[in-house]
C-alpha cells in the first residue's frame, strides 16, 4: 500500500469516526469462514457496519479525530474489527447473542457518546444500555401518566363535585 493510499484510508477512517458515536472494537481472529460469514450476517440484520481494520491506521485515524478516544488507542493489538452502529446497545447484543456458540468475538473497547468501556467484562453493561427509542418511549410514558392520573380523578370526581354543589346550592335557598 503506497502512502497516498495509506492517507486516503486514514482519511476515510477520521471520517467514519467522526460521523457515528457508537463504536465498537472487537477481536476476530480464529473464526473460521462460516463462523465469519454468519457474524458478518448478523452485524447486518442488527443494522451494524462490521469491517476490519488495520490497527496503525485506526490509530492516527483515532488521533485525527476530534473526539477523545482515551485508552481504546491503546487496544489495538492483534486483529481488530470495527462495529459501527446507530443504536448504542446493538453490537453488543450481537457480540452477546454470537457468543452463545462460539468464544469470539471478543470485545476489546467500545467508545459510546463520548464514554469509553474498556474490556470484554463490559459487553453485558453495553447490551443493557437502552436505545433513543427506548429512552424516548420512556419518557413519554412518564410524563404522560401524571396527565392520565389528573383527568381520570376529574372525570371519577366530577359527579360528586356536581352533586357537592348542588347539594351547597339547594341548602342556601
Amino acid at each position: 500500500m503506497t502512502r497516498e493510499q495509506k492517507a486516503n484510508v486514514i482519511q476515510d477512517l477520521t471520517a467514519t469516526l467522526s460521523e457515528n458515536s457508537t463504536i465498537y472494537l472487537a477481536d476476530i481472529s480464529g473464526l473460521n469462514a462460516q463462523d465469519t460469514s454468519n457474524l458478518r450476517r448478523a452485524c447486518f440484520k442488527a443494522n451494524v457496519k462490521m469491517s476490519v481494520v488495520k490497527n496503525t491506521l485506526l490509530s492516527k485515524a483515532m488521533e485525527a479525530s476530534e473526539k477523545d478516544f482515551g485508552e481504546l488507542p491503546e487496544l489495538l493489538k492483534g486483529n481488530t474489527s470495527i462495529m459501527l452502529s446507530e443504536v448504542a446497545n446493538a453490537p453488543a447484543k450481537v457480540i452477546e447473542n454470537f457468543r452463545k456458540k462460539s468464544e469470539k468475538p471478543v470485545l476489546k473497547g467500545a467508545y459510546i457518546e463520548e464514554a469509553i468501556y474498556v474490556g470484554d467484562d463490559q459487553v453485558q453493561a453495553l447490551s443493557n444500555i437502552k436505545s433513543k427509542e427506548e429512552m424516548i418511549g420512556e419518557i413519554i410514558g412518564l410524563l404522560q401518566s401524571p396527565a392520565k392520573n389528573v383527568v381520570s380523578a376529574l372525570k371519577s370526581g366530577g359527579g360528586k363535585i356536581a352533586g357537592i354543589l348542588k347539594t351547597l346550592s339547594e341548602r342556601e335557598q
